[in-house]
């Protein structure tokens, strides 16, 4: 999964940091005990390191402490950076620099809940550290949100508590590396107890990091299956922004965004605007990458990955990395955060894709379950037609054709209206592929203008992205 670098225990972590005089900081660890300072507090030598460390479990006093939190919602990014900005302003305080020069300060947090009793609900939690690589900087910190896996408290308590010396090694020792960084915090951890699911660097060391990247190694690495950011690239929580929402999501390569994406966008929008109960206000919609359509080259680029990012952002879009080659996927990923309806815009072309029985042979149920999950009662898809290349015939949903087996079932889905065609679209645009448009600015042809938005175009051509050359033909 990750490289080759050494990679020590927590006993092992937690002791060299220890014995380096320089770090010293706070620990608060709320909900989960303290399984973090517990390893500094037993490899001996932690006197250099631990200034204070506090397990505000009680409520009220952790108001007193830090402030109410709005709704009551204690297990937050706010709260985290609540304690954070508490813990800091303490020790600067209260430890003076003249009497302990050369102390590189920081404060670790995490705020968690772990499994209930009717295990129902795993836990999840923030952890987070603003530390000083030198005392003469300012604050650098490192934002992290984690759902767990495991299903006894006390193993979640433990995978933890080893995260957490993880992150506090990884920000001193590994500090000018953030990917070795997000690699690190698995060390004596897998998967199958711990997900990371968001991450955000900030500060003066991470000044020039793009924390879409940082995204990206979550999903690259195995992590998580899905990663969200917005227009502005900060990276946000799937669960915050999704939860309860009307959900529409369009999928593709956006390398680069076509006219006919955005008329496949604007039009699947307008008929989801025309439903009751569905607002701009309650709604979310998420332009969706995979992973496997950013290795379709081989190697993940992160240049383009990027170049289509911006383009995205540019456009005023919310983007979705995910690890989800099946739709049904994506839509059980929704299904975890809301209740409310999911609707996806796509290309006859790509429903074609979704009735081909060889992509689902990893179900045991095969096509068939892979449908149960898709086809639920909160989804519909919004269909958008397609010109048959070699035939020149405008495909819709009562003129594709899916093989002789599924008729039946895809009837069944069409009559329940899970399956809706766009009735307006512009059919100047269904000759636009987005192959042919890559090919032409690869070579300088200048046609691919304008099959792209205005703005797609000058961005393209400002930054010279897609092997944009201004060599004409």
């Amino acid at each position: 999964m990750f490289n080759t670098r050494p990679v020590l225990a927590p006993k092992q972590k937690a002791l060299q940091i220890n014995l380096d005089k320089d770090i010293y900081g706070t620990f608060s660890e709320i909900g989960a005990g303290q399984e973090t300072v517990r390893y500094f507090f037993r490899v001996g030598a932690a006197s250099n390191t631990i200034a204070k460390a506090i397990s505000a479990y009680d409520k009220d006093f952790s108001d007193a402490l830090y402030g109410k939190e709005p709704n009551n919602r204690y297990v937050s990014q706010s709260r985290l950076l609540k304690i954070l900005d508490y813990e800091i302003k303490v020790i600067e305080d209260r430890i003076s620099r003249e009497s302990c020069p050369g102390r590189k300060f920081f404060s670790y947090a995490n705020t968690v809940t772990t499994i209930n009793f009717d295990k129902t609900s795993k836990g999840h939690g923030w952890v987070g550290i603003r530390f000083q690589l030198n005392e003469l900087e300012p604050y650098n910190e490192i934002i992290l949100h984690v759902r767990f896996h495991e299903n006894d408290a006390k193993l979640q308590q433990e995978t933890l508590g080893i995260l957490g010396v993880n992150l506090i090694y990884g920000a001193f020792y590994y500090a000018e590396n953030p990917k070795i960084i997000i690699e690190s915090l698995y060390d004596e951890l897998n998967t199958d107890q711990i997900e990371i699911d968001m991450i955000n660097f900030s500060g003066p060391r991470y000044a020039y990091l793009d924390n879409r990247l940082m995204s990206l190694q979550l999903v690259k690495n195995g992590m998580t299956d899905a990663v969200v950011f917005e227009p502005n690239g900060k990276n946000v929580l799937a669960a915050d922004e999704l939860y309860k929402k009307n959900i529409l999501a369009l999928r593709g390569s956006f390398r680069p965004v076509t006219n006919v994406n955005i008329d496949i966008y604007k039009r699947g929008l307008k008929m989801f605007m025309e439903e009751d109960q569905v607002t701009e206000q309650n709604t979310k919609i998420l332009f969706e990458i995979t992973l496997s359509n950013l290795r379709a080259k081989g190697e993940i680029n992160e240049r383009d990955f990027l170049d289509r990012a911006d383009i995205l952002g540019k456009l005023g879009h919310t983007v979705l990395i995910s690890n989800f080659s099946e739709y049904y996927r994506l839509v059980d990923y929704f299904s975890r955060f809301t209740s409310e309806k999911i609707r996806i815009s796509m290309g006859v072309n790509n429903l074609l894709d979704v009735f081909q029985e060889e992509y689902y042979t990893n179900l045991s149920g095969g096509i068939m379950e892979a449908f149960g999950k898709l086809f639920k009662k909160q989804l519909k898809i919004y269909l958008y037609p397609y010109i048959d290349q070699e035939t020149n015939e405008i495909l819709t949903s009562d003129t594709l054709r899916v093989s002789e087996e599924l008729k039946d079932l895809y009837k069944y889905f069409k009559k329940n209206h899970w399956i809706v065609d766009m009735l307006e679209y512009d059919e100047s645009y269904l000759k636009i592929y987005g192959k042919q448009i890559l090919a032409q600015i690869i070579m300088g042809e200048p046609d691919w203008e304008n099959q792209v938005p205005k703005e797609v175009a000058e961005m393209i051509k400002e930054r010279g992205m897609f092997g944009f050359s201004r060599r004409l033909k």
